[in-house]
């Protein structure tokens, strides 16, 4: 008898003139979204290309490492953050590299083309959030109370069907007669991505069907959700408003008003504060700095060489000093920062984990590594270049390259003209995306909640139709 009904619900589904409209601009939507992904991914990467060729032609012909100034490395666009943007247009991409000092990441995508800051992009995590639970509402809102209104419930009861059998039937049967056709539109869009010359590696290709199941659980929630309000009320023009309340509540106000909450509830300071508290501090160093220059006494004077480098070691010396203090007051002051934000992102998150948009938003943005973490990781995948290049440069230079310092060179005019250095030797910078195991602990909250979510509303709709009188 299950099978019947779920036959029957699928039939009646796909051979409705609203399915077909639906289905239809779904199929357009999801397409579209993969093309302009594949699209803005090629562009992405030709720019980083460009960046990187630009970076190293600003060195060329130069014959001492000394001269090497302004050296930035670049954040590469990833292949799911075109699908699934989350923060990755939002955050700086490149950043200047010395061999001591804070780094400060800037340039984001949204800097240069503000136009998609306004509308952003036509990404997965939309079309899921919106589209999807638009989609289920339209196809649910009727489920019984529609039913009850054209008189075929009462027809369906009186053939002895089980009630808990006939609610399984029809949320199975539409859940299927839906689904279906997206995931085979999803997987059709995969297959545009290597037409593009997109290559996903496995890690990626798994991290996609996850983003999939996720949309797929999220669908099956507001599905559910449709079903339970049509087994409460008693008229299909009632339960469609309702639902539009829900909707609105849960994909449009619930997460803003989570994230405002949590701003009034914790403060954090803002950068520009830090910033003049460490600007402040830095000027007190280099006051201190300045006086200590007034003490230093050459042991030589006939060889201008070696004077100048004992100068440039004596200046080395005062700059890691000074970097040091400073590192230990701009690290006491982010520190202090990060754990405000890390509280205030917690209650915010936990807030807004009451909305399944939201749940679906941090499940998908985590699985494609487009999180509120790649500003994070990709600082501290930053920070560790800054270290392999300050070593780098004191191996050629014999000092760390981030301070003050003097060059003089003396040639006579017989010596030969130096080579030009190799840059081939400048240690390449190499972007390491978040784990998969990192990533797949960061959303298994929200999937979770997400399944349970199915299960919840499903018992709740089994219950009310239970009960519900179809008279």
């Amino acid at each position: 008898m299950l099978k019947t009904i779920i036959e029957k619900e699928i039939r009646d589904i796909i051979g409705s003139t609203k399915f077909a409209v639906t289905f239809g601009v779904c199929a357009v939507l999801i397409l579209l979204s993969f093309f302009a992904g594949a699209n803005n991914y090629q562009v992405s990467r030709a720019r980083y290309e460009a960046a990187k060729t630009e970076n190293l032609r600003q060195f060329a012909g130069l014959t001492d490492w000394f001269s090497v100034r302004q050296h930035r490395i670049f954040l590469p666009p990833q292949p799911l953050g075109t699908l699934v943007t989350g923060i990755s247009n939002d955050i700086g991409r490149t950043t200047e590299i010395t061999g001591r000092g804070e780094l400060t990441p800037d340039d984001s995508r949204f800097n240069e083309d503000p136009l998609f800051a306004v509308f952003r992009f036509l990404d997965l995590d939309f079309l899921f959030g919106v589209v999807l639970s638009l989609l289920a509402i339209l196809f649910g809102f009727d489920a019984i109370s529609g039913e009850k209104e054209r008189g075929t419930l009462r027809l369906v009861l009186a053939n002895a069907v089980p009630r808990g059998t006939y609610v399984l039937g029809r949320l199975c049967g539409s859940f299927i007669a839906l689904a279906a056709p997206l995931v085979a539109t999803v997987v059709l869009g995969c297959l545009l991505l290597p037409v593009f010359g997109i290559a996903l590696t496995g890690g990626e290709w798994l991290r996609l069907g996850l983003v999939l199941l996720a949309g797929l659980l999220y669908f099956g929630v507001f599905l559910t959700v449709a079903v339970f309000v049509s087994a409460v009320t008693h008229r299909s023009s009632s339960s469609f408003l309702v639902l539009l309340v829900v909707w609105i509540l849960a994909v449009m106000i619930v997460p803003r008003a989570a994230v405002l909450l949590a701003g009034r509830a914790v403060e954090v300071p803002a950068v520009d504060e830090l910033d003049a508290q460490k600007a402040a501090f830095g000027t007190q160093l280099w006051r201190e700095h300045r006086e200590k220059l007034s003490s230093f006494k050459p042991t030589q004077n006939d060889d201008m060489q070696g004077l100048m480098d004992e100068f440039n070691r004596f200046m080395n010396d005062l700059a890691d000093e000074r970097d040091n203090k400073m590192q230990e007051f701009a690290g006491r002051l982010n520190e202090d920062r990060q754990n405000r934000q890390q509280v205030q992102r917690t209650l915010a998150f936990s807030l807004a984990r009451i909305s399944p948009a939201a749940q679906l938003s941090l499940a998908v943005s985590s699985l494609a590594g487009t999180s509120l973490e790649l500003k994070e990781h990709y600082l501290q995948e930053a920070t560790a270049y800054q270290a392999k290049y300050a070593q780098f440069m004191k191996e050629k230079t014999g000092i760390n390259t981030g301070g003050g310092m003097m060059v003089v060179q003396v040639r006579d005019e017989g010596d030969e003209e130096p080579e030009p250095i190799d840059l081939g030797e400048l240690p390449v910078f190499e972007f390491r995306p978040v784990g998969f195991a990192r990533s797949l602990g960061a959303a298994i909250v929200d999937l979770g909640l997400l399944a349970l979510g199915n299960l919840v509303f499903f018992a709740a709709a089994f219950v009310a139709f239970g009960r519900y009188d179809v008279r």
